[in-house]
């Protein structure tokens, strides 16, 4: 926004700098070259963890694969060259920054690289590891569930997280569903069901980094199928997972009312659709408050967008 303003008032020039130079900090700050468990960024798994710094200054990478290591993905922005001679001021204030401070643009997307279609991109991620996360993202046996991305991988089921401390054993393992403790509320948010507005976000990304690297870029979706897509695809098809959780199936039923038999069978309320607050990892059922209309509501963009938008409008060489 403020490399918009700025066409109009020269003083958001300093502003969109400020924001950019702020960004390099940030993703230096996710992988810091050469440290040792201060980084978000663990290379040997190919993923983004929490990091807990302990009291006597030491920093233990929390091996949790959870949205945390998804959300870097999201931090995605590309931008389409304008031949104006402010753009050409701001870019040049921007590089400059990078060549000054090399240690905070190494981790990062090629911000000097031009894409497909003369695109400039700010990402978190270099190819490299976009395409190690998308890799765990689209694992069926990870994040891809049938309806969605979980907000824990499902790797934890077998394998829990554990960690100790004081004497203490905390542990973090996958539930699809509700909690089945009273650790943080009892509320099992970011522990394996399914989020709306997150599976947007990672949607709203992959659209950004298909305008970017054009469909040349493919990866296999899901991971290990052998079947591969565009960026593009993998959206499209992310986002028809979450549609249908509220389609009927070949049976009759509709994933988001899971064994409720009333709204299953009756006729009088089968077709009443609930926007539940979060939905099971594994069969899609409505989970939480079932009028969330503020996010789960965000199907009918997805519907909006599956009617309206095709891969042409996000293509490079057609954006204008």
């Amino acid at each position: 926004m403020a490399a918009e303003l700025s066409d109009r008032s020269p003083a958001y020039e300093d502003l969109a700098v400020r924001f950019a130079t702020h960004f390099l900090r940030i993703s230096a700050a996710t992988d810091r070259i050469g440290e040792v468990k201060e980084e978000m960024w663990d290379e040997a798994d190919g993923f983004f963890y929490d990091v807990l710094r302990l009291p006597g200054g030491d920093a233990v990478r929390l091996k949790v694969r959870s949205l945390v290591g998804l959300l870097p993905l999201c931090a995605t922005t590309v931008f389409t060259p304008r031949p104006d001679e402010s753009d050409a001021r701001l870019y040049h204030r921007v590089r400059e920054f990078a060549r000054r401070h090399p240690d905070l643009a190494a981790g990062m997307s090629a911000a000097d690289r031009p894409g497909v279609g003369g695109r400039r991109m700010l990402s978190l991620l270099d190819e490299r590891k976009l395409r190690r996360v998308l890799a765990r993202m689209l694992d069926e046996e990870e994040f891809l569930s049938p309806y969605g991305i979980r907000s824990l991988s499902r790797h934890h089921a077998a394998h829990p997280y554990t960690f100790h401390v004081d004497g203490r054993e905390y542990r973090v393992e996958y539930l699809p569903a509700e909690s089945d403790s009273g650790m943080f509320g009892g509320n099992s948010n970011w522990r394996g069901p399914v989020w709306f507005p997150v599976n947007v976000l990672v949607i709203r990304a992959l659209q950004h980094l298909y305008a970017f690297y054009g469909d040349d870029f493919t990866v296999e979706c899901p991971t290990g199928s052998g079947h591969r897509m565009t960026l593009y695809q993998v959206g499209e098809e992310i986002s028809a997972r979450l549609v249908r959780i509220f389609l009927r199936d070949a049976g009759g039923r509709r994933p988001v009312y899971g064994g409720q038999r009333t709204f299953q069978e009756d006729p009088h309320w089968r077709d009443l659709i609930q926007f539940h607050e979060y939905f099971h990892g594994d069969d899609g059922a409505g989970l939480g408050a079932a009028h969330q209309t503020g996010w789960t509501a965000l199907v009918a963009v997805l519907l909006v967008m599956k009617d309206r938008l095709s891969a042409a409008d996000f293509r490079p060489d057609d954006l204008g």
